[in-house]
Parts: structure tokens; sequence; C-alpha cells
């Protein structure tokens, strides 16, 4: 994608006020996210994907690593994420995460927090027991119905 549409996607950006854009073409992906000064510096992100340099049959390994590590995965409860929007452990980022592995949980005690459109949204648990294994990095992007925690 060339500087100009990407430059023209950021003013779009910036005069329409909405929070979010991401455009696919081919293989290349744009993702952008307007700044907003009553957002925490670290809930702000701009990335930009390019294509794999790899051929094709490289990726068969990197599939099969993939499925090796899922199937590492502790068994339990999969609470997973009821909406699109970046993943907290924290209500800031000098506060303690909500929940560890290992800790006990109840129905309704908060896992984390997702923030979408400018909204932190509380997740809570909706099965007690204890957490076995936290799926998802402090700050990164999530899809809806994506494995958050698994709970024991």
């Amino acid at each position: 994608m060339d500087l100009r549409k990407l430059k023209k996607l950021i003013d779009l950006v910036e005069e329409s006020g909405i929070a979010e854009l991401e455009v696919t073409e081919g293989e290349e992906r744009v993702r952008i996210t307007r700044v907003n000064q009553n957002i925490p510096a670290y809930a702000q992100a701009m990335q930009y994907q390019l294509p794999p340099a790899a051929a094709p049959a490289a990726a068969a390994p990197v599939a099969v690593a993939v499925a090796a590590e899922v199937e590492a995965q502790p068994e339990g409860f999969v609470a997973k994420s009821p909406m699109v929007g970046t993943f907290y452990r924290a209500s800031s980022p000098e506060a303690k995460n909500f929940v560890e592995v290992g800790q006990q949980v109840n129905v309704g005690d908060t896992l984390c927090i997702i923030e979408a459109m400018k909204l932190l949204n509380e997740i809570e648990a909706d099965k007690a027991g204890v957490i076995k294994a936290i799926l998802v990095e402090n700050g990164r992007p999530v899809e809806y119905g994506e494995p958050l925690f698994i709970i024991g």
C-alpha cells in the first residue's frame, strides 16, 4: 500500500471521528487507531502488517507448531471474549492485575477489561474455579469468541 493511500486513511480516521479503521488489500493489512487524550497511552496503538516473505510451503510447520501449542493448554472451562477490543489485565498500568494463574475466582469476579469503542468493559468469570492459564498478553487486540482464560 503506498504512502498516499495510507495518508488518506489517516486523514479519514481523524476527520470522521471513528475510533479505529482496518483495511485489507490482498495480503497487506492496515489498522489505524485514533489517538484520544482521554484513553491511557498504553491503550493506543497503530499497526501495519506486511505480507509474509516466505513461500506458502513454509506455512505448514507454523500450523503444526500452533496446533501443538493449543494441545498443551490445560483442561478446563474456557472464558472467551464477548467482544472485539483490546485486552487489559488491570484497570491501569500501575494497578494490580485482576487475576493471576493459580488464583481462585468466583462467578462474577472481574477477570480483565476489554476496551472497545472507547469504553472499558469489565469481563467477569462465568464459572468458579482456579485460573489455570491466561491466554492473551496485556494490551493485545482480541476477537469475539477468542479464548482469554482457562478456569479449572
